[in-house]
């Protein structure tokens, strides 16, 4: 039998760059291996976003469309909608027994994600909610509830992904062995940083180019990218290595990166030109991802049917996950099985 990959995103805008380098296309790539499930984290997303629900509304069409519009293949994945499986509200309630709240404001990503709203948004922790601070016990129901062997996740996420495992044991210690412990896959790049040099690209910090942007937005935001301080005029010799542009050469000019990096260094490369090579090559690999998401954006009727029919096959599976559980737990009270 294949294993098991359980991923997905919090629906709270549509997905960028920093989605595509750092999961999506090993998602595209993982299916044809794996038995592939894809969360619309809805329930998560309303954690800090409780007071705008339509935006999550919106949102879940648009990162459907996004993966499909990547290459997932609904015959081969299933991607479905967070809210819409009930035994994952109802294990997260049974192992919010099993983590303390120091626990989880221990957790690197919860902090980082708390610092941030401070920063943007003036927020203390005491604004704080319990949904928020305990959305790492969310995910980690969502991923034991499909029993999955691996989850593909950002460099970030590795702290939520320990904790999950922290959970099955302290599960499997208390009922038996019951849960089986996941682990991280990492893409190729871990984290793609944002074009103002910000260590991750990120919806709230506007940082980002997404997936939908046009050829026009695409370059204006590379235009206005963080370059080396140093390079006043178009001669001047300037380290690539301290500039976004030529950070994301990295990644999308792989076969020329030396080259621009000498080249860059000499002073033989102005950074309007270098600028649009790079968003010539990153507009040249949306291309298609552009044209198959206009397609779904004028069929969303058939979107709607592939999460119906995704969240159908995935209820099956938890299903089954919560009989064990209940077992294990001595609560399947009227079960004459």
């Amino acid at each position: 039998m294949k294993k098991r990959i359980l991923t997905g995103d919090r629906p709270t805008g549509k997905l960028h760059l920093g989605h595509y380098v750092g999961s999506l296309k090993n998602r595209v790539k993982l299916q044809d291996e794996y038995e592939e499930y894809i969360l619309i984290a809805d329930v998560q997303a309303l954690t800090d976003n409780f007071n705008t629900p339509e935006k999550v509304r919106e949102n879940v069409l648009e990162v459907a469309m996004d993966s499909l519009a990547v290459g997932i293949d609904p015959k081969k994945s299933n991607i479905f909608v967070q809210s819409l499986i009930p035994e994952v509200a109802e294990l997260t309630v049974y192992y919010s027994n099993l983590v303390t709240v120091s626990r989880l404001q221990r957790n690197p990503t919860v902090k980082t994600e708390i610092a941030q709203k401070k920063a943007l948004f003036g927020q203390d922790g005491g604004s704080v909610t319990y949904g928020f601070l305990g959305y790492p016990v969310s995910q980690a129901a969502d991923i034991t509830a499909f029993d999955a062997d691996l989850v593909p996740v950002g460099e970030d996420q590795l702290p939520l992904i320990e904790q999950c495992k922290e959970i099955v044991r302290k599960f499997n210690s208390l009922y038996g062995e019951t849960l089986k412990e996941p682990e991280a896959l990492l893409g190729d790049i871990a984290r793609l940083k944002g074009l103002d040099g910000n260590t991750k690209m990120g919806k709230s910090l506007g940082n980002a180019i997404y997936l939908g942007d046009s050829e026009e937005e695409t370059f204006n935001k590379i235009r206005n990218a963080v370059t080396d301080p140093n390079k006043i005029r178009k001669d001047d010799p300037a380290n690539p290595h301290v500039c976004m542009v030529g950070y994301y050469h990295s990644v999308f000019s792989k076969a020329d990166y030396e080259c621009i990096c000498e080249e860059c260094k000499a002073g033989k490369r102005g950074c309007v030109d270098c600028k649009k090579q790079l968003a010539q090559n990153i507009n040249n690999e949306l291309a298609p991802i552009r044209e198959k998401r206009a397609y779904y954006e004028n069929h969303k009727d058939e979107v709607k049917q592939i999460l119906i029919e995704g969240t159908k096959n995935a209820r099956e599976i938890t299903k089954q996950t919560m009989e064990k559980v209940r077992k294990a737990m001595q609560i399947d009270y009227f079960n004459n099985k």
